[in-house]
């Protein structure tokens, strides 16, 4: 799928037609830079492999270095790859938000924030014990009993537990492009985004 990698700003809200308060996600999407071509012939499969976001030589080692001189660019802090694309790009050629038109309906997956080691009313939806009966005494937001009888005498894998929460790849399908703002390579897109405020996330088509 072609897509684009862009940098999360931040939320705001715009009216729609009708008047509605629409909660929407600002994205600097690209420009990002063609720094690989694979093709069929030498690498077994055809896809387009973009740079984003200029990174300091000093923080580079030679082999960025290299990679980036081939392409006659920068080195880029964050690189993916995308397959998909249906026009025929080369290397160093720039790709920009304007391949996105307003109204059409994008994929977007990010690092979700970290939150550190929670316990299981935050992490998985339980309810508590609540103010029950039954003598409960400072158990509010225990998990309770999580094993079975003698037989099978263990604790079954997958079970819901307190632990980490956050840091992991997440994928939110479906986004509506409400705006395409080009002279700022400005993505508005409704709906919230996975991530912090100047986290790199990945826009696929």
């Amino acid at each position: 799928m072609s897509g684009l990698i862009g940098k999360k700003i931040g939320m705001t809200s715009i009216f729609d037609e009708n008047g509605k308060n629409i909660p929407c996600t600002v994205i600097e999407a690209g420009p990002c830079i063609v720094t690989q071509v694979r093709t069929e012939e030498v690498d077994g499969y055809s896809a387009l492999q973009l740079g984003f976001d200029d990174a300091t030589e000093k923080s580079a080692t030679k082999a960025d270095l290299g990679h980036a001189k081939k392409a006659g660019t920068s080195v880029k802090r964050k690189v993916v790859e995308f397959k998909g694309f249906g026009e025929e790009y080369k290397l160093g050629d720039a790709i920009t938000v304007e391949q996105f038109t307003e109204g059409e309906f994008v994929d977007i997956a990010g690092t979700s924030k970290g939150k550190g080691f929670q316990g299981v009313v935050k992490r998985h939806g339980f309810g508590g014990v609540g103010q029950a009966t039954h003598g409960q005494h400072n158990r509010l937001r225990a998990p309770g009993s999580i094993g079975a009888a003698s037989y099978p005498a263990r604790v079954f894998k997958g079970m819901k537990m307190a632990g980490r929460m956050g840091g992991e790849t997440v994928k939110v399908q479906n986004l509506r492009v409400y705006k395409v703002v080009p002279e700022k390579n400005l993505l508005v897109v409704k709906g919230c985004v996975p991530g912090h405020k100047n986290s790199y996330v990945i826009i696929e088509k």
